[in-house]
Parts: C-alpha cells; sequence; structure tokens
C-alpha cells in the first residue's frame, strides 16, 4: 500500500469495451473462451480498426456499416472522404439515444434505431435493470438509468442486439437471447466465464462502489515480461520539421465538449467565449503572419499527397502557444487531416501533428 502504481489505462468508453472483447483483433485466448462457452467458432481473421473499416467502404470492400452509438462521420479524419465511403455502403444503421451529423451521410438504404440512453431507466420483465461501466483506473461499477424514458417504446442496447441476433440467425443459435435480453444478470453469469477478472461478476457488482479488476504490477509486483520485471524503454526524441510561414497545428476539446457532443460554445478552461471556430495561435507567430487578434483565416494542411485541405473561416485567437504551434477543435478541424496520414503503431490518425498555412479570410 503506498507503494504501487496507477493504472490509467485510457478513455473509461474505449477500455471498458476493449475489456470486454470489442476489438478487431482479439487474442486468441478470449475468442477460444468464446467458442467454449456459447459453442460456437468464433471468426480468427483480424477485422478492420476505423482507418481501415474506411478504407474498405471507400474501395467497395464493405457494404454494410452498423454502429452502436457516436457520431462516426464526425469523429473521422478526412471528412470528405469519409463522407463519400459511407455514401458507398448498401446500408447504414446507427443505433442511437439522440440525432448527429452521421445520420445524415448514408448509405443506398439507411435505418436509426433509437435506444434508450445510460441515464433512462430500463425496465424488464423482473424490474428496473442495469449495466456496468469501467472507469480509467480499471474499477467496474453498476449504472442505473433514474430518469423516465423518452419514450415507452424505446428498446435497450443489449435488447436491440439480442433481437437482431434472433431475427438473423434464427434457429441456428442455441444462445438464449430472449433470456439474456430479459436479464441482464445472466450475461454477467456468461461473462464471467469468459472475462478473466469478472469471476463471480454479480456478486462483486453488488457491492458498493464496485470492483477492482486485476493488475499484476499492483496487486502483485509482478511484471508479465520476458525478465519477469519491469521494462523500461527509451525512444529517440522525434519532431517534426515545420516550414517557414507554417505552424503545427493539434486538433482539442472545449471544456463544453465530450468527444463529438457539443454541450455549449464557450471554453472556460481557455477563455474562449461564444464560438468554436477559432484557432489559437502565439502572439508573435500570428503578427508575423500578419494576423491580428480577432482576424479570420482559413486553415490548409500540407501533406506529402501534395493534396490541400481547407478549414475555412477560423477567427484568429492570440493565445500562449508553443513557438510555432497552433490548436483548434475538433470535429470542425477533422477535414485537415488525411486518411492515410497515421500513427505507425496504432493506426490512429495523425490529429495532434497537422502542418497548416494561415491565409487571410472575410470575417464569417
Amino acid at each position: 500500500p503506498g507503494a504501487g502504481v496507477c493504472p490509467v489505462r485510457g478513455h473509461s468508453n474505449v477500455q471498458g469495451d476493449r475489456t470486454m472483447g470489442i476489438f478487431e483483433r482479439p487474442a486468441p485466448a478470449f475468442l477460444d473462451a468464446l467458442e467454449k462457452e456459447f459453442g460456437f467458432a468464433p471468426p480468427r481473421e483480424h477485422g478492420y480498426d476505423v482507418v481501415r473499416a474506411i478504407r474498405a467502404m471507400r474501395d467497395g470492400k464493405v457494404k454494410v456499416f452498423f454502429a452502436m452509438g457516436g457520431n462516426f462521420v464526425a469523429a473521422s479524419p478526412d471528412t470528405e472522404v469519409t463522407e463519400a465511403a459511407m455514401r458507398r455502403a448498401r446500408l447504414t444503421v446507427h443505433v442511437s439515444t439522440k440525432l448527429n451529423r452521421s445520420h445524415c451521410v448514408t448509405g443506398a438504404r439507411a435505418l436509426i434505431l433509437p435506444t434508450l440512453g445510460r441515464t433512462e431507466r430500463d425496465t424488464g420483465p423482473g424490474g428496473d435493470r442495469f449495466v456496468t461501466v469501467e472507469d480509467s483506473m480499471g474499477m467496474v461499477h453498476a449504472s442505473r438509468g433514474r430518469l423516465a424514458p423518452a419514450s415507452p417504446h424505446l428498446l435497450s442496447e443489449p435488447v436491440i442486439v439480442a433481437r437482431l441476433a434472433r431475427t438473423v440467425l434464427g434457429g441456428k443459435s442455441a444462445t438464449p437471447w430472449e433470456e439474456l435480453a430479459d436479464d441482464y444478470a445472466l450475461i454477467r453469469d456468461r461473462i464471467a466465464r469468459v472475462v478473466p477478472g469478472f469471476e463471480d461478476f454479480n456478486a462483486k457488482v453488488a457491492r458498493p462502489g464496485g470492483f477492482a479488476l486485476p493488475h499484476a504490477p499492483r496487486d502483485e509486483r509482478r511484471f508479465p515480461t520476458a525478465t519477469g520485471k519491469a521494462n523500461f524503454t527509451a525512444a529517440p526524441v522525434e519532431y517534426p520539421r515545420v516550414p517557414e510561414g507554417r505552424l503545427l497545428l493539434q486538433t482539442l476539446r472545449s471544456h463544453d465538449q465530450y468527444n463529438t457532443t457539443v454541450y455549449g460554445l464557450d471554453d472556460r478552461y481557455r477563455g474562449i467565449k461564444n464560438g468554436r471556430r477559432v484557432v489559437l495561435v502565439r502572439p508573435q507567430d500570428a503578427l508575423r503572419l500578419g494576423l491580428p487578434d480577432g482576424s479570420y483565416a482559413d486553415l490548409t494542411s500540407e501533406w506529402s499527397d501534395g493534396r490541400e485541405r481547407v478549414a475555412r473561416g477560423f477567427r484568429v485567437v492570440h493565445y500562449p502557444t508553443a513557438p510555432g504551434c497552433a490548436a483548434a477543435y475538433y470535429p470542425e478541424t477533422n477535414v485537415l487531416v488525411p486518411l492515410d496520414a497515421t500513427a505507425d503503431t496504432s493506426n490512429t490518425p495523425a490529429s495532434k501533428s497537422v502542418v497548416i498555412r494561415l491565409t487571410p479570410a472575410e470575417a464569417g
């Protein structure tokens, strides 16, 4: 106690999905456990991450897009390419709590399946039901909606998944989808037999505050490495070379924003009021480029593919960014990031390293 590490593992929603096996490259051990529990042979070939999924739709290799929540079009890079890829699909489906931009960019046929939000009461045959969430510290706890649903006809996400599975698979699936849809505790029993660390899931989640997932270095001073010890690596410092007259742009969120959901136009972190189409630039850099505070500029990104991508009409805000650097909110600037500009290992879009030039624009 007092000497362990703090396992900050990433964004809570993403981390919880990955723990449950939502991954385009699941580990063989997870697939083995899934096969044993449900009596079917899960596919072993790797699937697509976000960038590869967009490429596959663009190239006609994927004909159906199905999203559980999210705002795929607004969250993804290279907005024009992403929208064109979505429109090539034969069917696009969104399970959603509220409308967003992605619902306007559809395949040949499109469906929106409204669902309960996590803050809404989820009542089944046996009474109110709850789901579980995992936070960034590896803690798992119950999440109960307490608000009256927006409509008595709304279905929960587990019910939608179960009904789709039964409709598509019919009698070919021995999984008791109807029972799982009625009683989420039965789903947790299945998870307990598949996902390590979730043994006695229902009993653990009933405790006040939930429970912590196993963490070998913290719990046992054990490191699952080839040496059995903690391994540290040192990497050479690498940074982009920004040409004269250009700036290095990072995209970021405002205070009143959760991913692509914007709750307000103020950013109390940075003193921005009533607007999001702004670019934060160090005063010395902005004046050298002929852009006084409050002026307007177009942002043009420059990439090795030779194609220029433009985000127009941004208000210049003099702000103490690092020399040669600028910042602007996403998703407004996702248009500047090419689909193929990604990190080498994670294949994540390079939204924190965009070389741009600023040119004066008309106000508004």
